[in-house]
């Protein structure tokens, strides 16, 4: 399956969503902006609409002063992504996340407070209406176990990945592969890894959890370049020295043939649910599809570059008179 996210990226950079908190408010205030997004990615290729309730939890909207829309929010995000699904007969996930609220030194009172979000959230989606749910971004097994118990006490399917920031474990010290077959072993339908590495440095991994895991797997990276020194993108560092994370990424961006060549190598691992996570566009998503064979409705309007003017097969006298030898490289 092919998925997609990075929608509060995209919509920070559509001016849709603050930078900081990155709570979904775009969900009420330009519910069409949203819309518009879900279309893009399902037109690119995307199997699945994922309701934007990502960090739309209690602790996070009291943050920013809307507590009192949490539940007018879940619903709406959910319904919005149910109408653009059905444009094309994708999937539809109800979608939690890490709470920043999960403490390893405090399980049972901690889950506590993350176990009554996660109700709340997935509560509201299941009545307006979902096919599974996505926990995704976890940073400790035992937030992303609290959240499939949730999951399964109301009868959904859910696949489970975990942000690989740290080099080799989750912030509660547990191997990633290790803690993908925890949660596959507790029944999570899928498990996997998302968000914080980019392709190189999440394939070592995929090749680990491939061998380690006989179900299917979920690999969505970041389009960012990342490597062994520097696996996640939340440490990239500018040449000025600055931190790059969150809105100055752009000049460690990766292309879409970057992306692409990432789904085919990802598919020729084994992995079963490929897609992108924060950085993510459009793009991205229809170049990936197109790689794993897909003809999506945007594939009508894929690059032909033998037409271009300057660079086509065929130049004008026109092109020839104006621009001289001119070439990009140039």
């Amino acid at each position: 399956m092919v998925g997609a996210e990075g929608y509060v990226f995209e919509l920070e950079r559509r001016g849709y969503v603050k930078a900081g908190p990155y709570v979904p408010e775009v969900v009420l205030d330009a519910p069409d902006a949203l819309a518009e997004l879900h279309r893009e990615f399902l037109r690119a290729g995307a199997d699945v609409m994922v309701a934007l309730t990502y960090y739309a939890h209690r602790e996070k909207l009291r943050d920013i002063g809307r507590a009192d829309d949490l539940e007018q929010m879940n619903r709406v995000a959910v319904r919005i992504a149910n109408r653009v699904a059905a444009e094309g007969e994708a999937l539809v996930a109800g979608n939690i996340c890490n709470t920043w609220c999960y403490d390893p030194a405090d399980p049972k009172g901690s889950g506590a407070v993350v176990r009554a979000q996660y109700e709340e959230q997935l509560g509201w989606a299941v009545e307006e209406g979902i096919d599974f749910v996505i926990s995704e971004t976890n940073d400790f097994l035992g937030e992303a176990l609290i959240g499939l118990e949730v999951c399964h006490e109301l009868g959904l399917p859910a696949m489970v990945t975990f942000a690989s920031v740290q080099p080799g474990t989750t912030y509660d010290g547990h191997d990633y592969i290790e803690a993908c077959r925890t949660v596959a072993d507790a029944g999570a339908a899928v498990v996997g890894l998302n968000c914080s590495r980019g392709p190189a440095t999440m394939l070592p991994l995929l090749e680990r959890l491939r061998a380690a895991i006989t179900g299917p797997i979920a690999a969505q990276p970041v389009p960012y370049r990342t490597d062994a020194a520097t696996p996640g993108f939340e440490s990239l560092v500018a040449d000025d020295g600055g931190r790059m994370f969150p809105i100055g990424l752009e000049s460690a961006a990766l292309t879409r043939f970057q992306m692409a060549d990432f789904a085919r190598q990802a598919a020729e691992l084994g992995v079963d649910y490929i897609g992108i996570c924060c950085g993510g566009g459009p793009h991205h998503v229809r170049a990936m599809a197109e790689a794993l064979g897909r003809r999506p409705p945007a594939a009508k309007y894929s690059p032909a570059i033998g037409l271009h003017p300057v660079l086509g097969d065929k130049q004008s006298a026109v092109t020839v008179r104006e621009m001289g030898d001119w070439t990009a490289a140039s």
